[in-house]
């Protein structure tokens, strides 16, 4: 029915001012932390860097073969299986075992309660695959298996890049998978490009190891560069301590030395393992790695018990502020290789905003004055409707503090295509409805309900096409299918609340005069 109580009315006003005073914060600064809220802007509008990352796995194969060697070796020792000639080639693991065994093997192998290959209930497939060629048996990942290393070893590297990035405070960032291997970043407004790549190229895998000789370490030794010149260093394997039990690292200055360190702390496992360590090995030079290089390796004066101490290395602030950023953050289970940039210049974004509003601003006056001329008086409340609707959307996307792309322009374009449409739909029905019935009430009162059902199927549809977009798109997808989705829902609301309210507050003052429409 055409009639709005005051209730009604009152609060029509209000949600719509509500709307409207969060969007006007995009123009003016706002003292209270609740309406001080903007609109971000993406990258292609505000400019930054475009990363595409991709993830070497060969590392963590190897390292996983690896493991299994030393796993494998202390099972078949508990069984009593003497297995022979187990080494490592093109990440394959190769063992022999004599004939009396080897079915005994196969069997550990297929179990699917093994210990050490598990088995997948959803490929109805093992981790490994056994291949037996008399007597000497092959060991590598199966297909299914290496799906389920590259998808862990990507989540896992996604999480390190997003902690990465979110300690530098870079706005809005973007980071999404792609496929199983490959990881987009996008850095809108990002004023350091260099410095994002220099992060995101390190492994950072951080370990504690002694200086030794070759011939004297039991867990064999290699050679390692230092960071900062050609020496190197003989290094045991053995590791004394990983990142995996920092806690904290920042930079600090050393008063003694006037000198940038980087200050760590440890947990209770590693503060244990730490202190046991420089207290046997006194006397001893203590090498610290990242990355397979030395940065440091200082003398072990006495013991350190206190769970903290200090990486130096001739730091600037800022680099002893990356690598304690580093640290902090984890270790990325494998590289990650750049393998697509893009840089998108803040000139070039504002020129998207220009031409974007431009477009928004002649289609709209295009649509203004074509409605206008087709439909009159209520063309005119239509378009008071769509500029309503216009900041409804702007209002609801400044408070998510949403991110606008140029194709979410397109979106706004296109809901005020859609406002338009559900408009000549009413007023092309209340054409009919006034043609048999004489009463200007009951006509558009019936040209609102008639309608309704083939507004909302339109609507709907769309809506339902946006929903689609915003889960399986990403970066500009998203942001067109955001605009359009939140556009639907002000859409409806200024058609059937904020326009029939206007035109009921006409009608009821022109309900007998001829040709309304």
């Amino acid at each position: 029915m055409l009639y709005f109580s005051k209730l009604r009315i009152i609060s029509i006003f209000l949600l719509s001012l509500f709307f409207i005073l969060f969007a006007s914060s995009n123009l003016f600064k706002f003292t209270n932390n609740l309406l001080d809220r903007k609109i971000n802007l993406g990258l292609d509008l505000q400019g930054g860097s475009y990363l595409l990352l991709e993830i070497d796995n060969t590392p963590v194969i190897e390292q996983k073969l690896q493991n299994l060697t030393i796993t494998l070796k202390n099972y078949f020792k508990e069984k009593n299986i003497r297995i022979n000639n187990l080494n490592l080639n093109n990440q394959k693991l190769l063992f022999t075992v004599e004939e009396q065994f080897k079915q005994t093997v196969l069997d550990v192998f297929t179990d699917k309660e093994s210990d050490f290959n598990p088995y997948y209930q959803r490929f109805k497939s093992h981790q490994l695959d056994i291949i037996e060629e008399n007597n000497f048996f092959i060991v590598n990942f199966s297909k299914q298996g290496l799906i389920e290393l590259k998808t862990s070893s990507q989540d896992q590297a996604l999480e390190i890049v997003r902690r990465r990035i979110d300690e530098i405070g870079t706005n809005e960032p973007n980071i999404l998978k792609r496929g199983n291997n490959r990881i987009l970043v996008e850095l809108p407004g990002l004023d350091d490009p260099m410095r994002i790549k220099s992060l995101l190229g390190k492994t950072a895998n951080l370990t504690f190891r002694f200086v030794t000789n070759n011939d004297e370490d039991t867990f064999g030794a290699e050679k390692l560069k230092y960071e900062d010149s050609n020496e190197e260093s003989m290094v045991s394997k053995r590791i004394i301590l990983s990142g995996d039990n920092l806690l904290d690292a920042q930079p600090r200055m050393n008063n003694e030395t006037n000198e940038t360190v980087v200050s760590f702390t440890l947990d209770r496992v590693g503060a244990k393992r730490f202190g046991k360590a420089t207290s046997t090995g006194i006397g001893k030079q203590l090498a610290i790695v990242l990355d397979g290089k030395i940065i440091s390796a200082p003398v072990i004066r006495d013991t350190i018990a206190s769970g903290s101490g200090q990486i130096s290395g001739g730091f600037t602030f800022q680099s002893a502020t990356d690598l304690a950023l580093l640290l902090r953050s984890g270790a990325l289970p494998a590289p990650l290789n750049i393998i697509e940039e893009r840089t998108v210049g803040p000139d070039l974004g504002q020129d998207s905003i220009k031409a974007g509003i431009i477009a928004l601003i002649i289609g709209f006056i295009l649509v203004i004055v074509f409605i206008f001329v087709k439909y009159k008086i209520f063309g005119l409340i239509t378009n008071i409707t769509l500029i309503i609707n216009l900041f409804l959307l702007i209002g609801v996307l400044t408070i998510f503090e949403a991110t606008l792309t140029l194709p979410g322009i397109a979106g706004i374009i296109l809901t005020v295509g859609m406002a338009v449409d559900a408009n000549v739909l009413i007023f092309e029905r209340i054409k009919e409805e006034l043609k048999n019935e004489k009463n200007n009430l009951i006509a558009f009162d019936s040209g609102y309900t008639k309608s309704r059902t083939a507004i909302l199927d339109a609507n709907i549809t769309t809506l339902l096409a946006a929903i689609i977009l915003f889960f399986m798109g990403s970066g500009p997808i998203k942001g067109f299918s955001l605009t359009l989705g939140v556009g639907i829902f002000t859409t409806l609301f200024s058609v059937y609340f904020i326009a029939r309210l206007l035109t009921v507050l006409y009608i009821s003052k022109n309900k007998e005069k001829e040709g309304l429409i």
